[in-house]
């Protein structure tokens, strides 16, 4: 299994995937997982609180596995610890993999082979995992409510920016 990766579909954004440690809230075999040495974070859009802006079914982050750990309860996630798994990180890199979840899988939580992904993990820019910082549901809406719109151009001079690429380069979709 060393070269075996725990691929997860969700919802998160990069910058919450950051500040929890790694991905959370998983239903999964934790002995199986903690065997992982990659996790991989694909997009769901289609979520009614998606996150982040990447295309649907597309992989986005990619963690190495540090630990699996069980998540600690919340007043927004009322399951038991049992119930459900934090992926830890020790290091993370972003990606930008169109259609790497593939359509029809029904179970959010999926392993795979490093080499049939065609990953090449050695190119990868890899970031040290900051410290966790505790958050709740309450301040994700006060940071929406105090964002300020944008027009297209400022939008792509900020992501530029984030992802080190010039605001040519950066294309943004808006669905309604």
């Amino acid at each position: 299994m060393a070269d075996e990766v725990v691929i997860v579909f969700t919802a998160k954004s990069i910058e919450r995937i950051v500040r929890e440690g790694g991905t959370s809230a998983w239903r999964l075999d934790r002995q199986h997982a903690r065997q992982c040495k990659f996790a991989i974070c694909t997009r769901n859009s289609n979520a009614d609180w998606a996150q982040g802006q990447e295309p649907h079914r597309s992989a986005f982050l990619i963690g190495k596995v540090r630990d699996v750990v069980p998540c600690e309860a919340t007043p927004e996630n009322d399951e038991t610890e049992e119930d459900r798994y934090l992926i830890q990180f020790s290091e993370y890199a972003t990606l930008n993999l169109p259609d790497l979840w593939r359509k029809g899988d029904r179970n959010p939580v999926r392993y795979s082979g490093l080499e049939e992904l065609s990953i090449g993990v050695s190119t990868l820019h890899w970031e040290p995992m900051p410290e966790p910082m505790p958050h709740t549901e309450a301040e994700d809406n006060k940071k929406l409510e105090a964002a300020q719109p944008l027009t297209i151009q400022q939008a792509k001079i900020g992501l530029a920016l984030t992802f080190n690429v010039k605001p040519e380069a950066v294309e943004i979709v808006i669905r309604g």
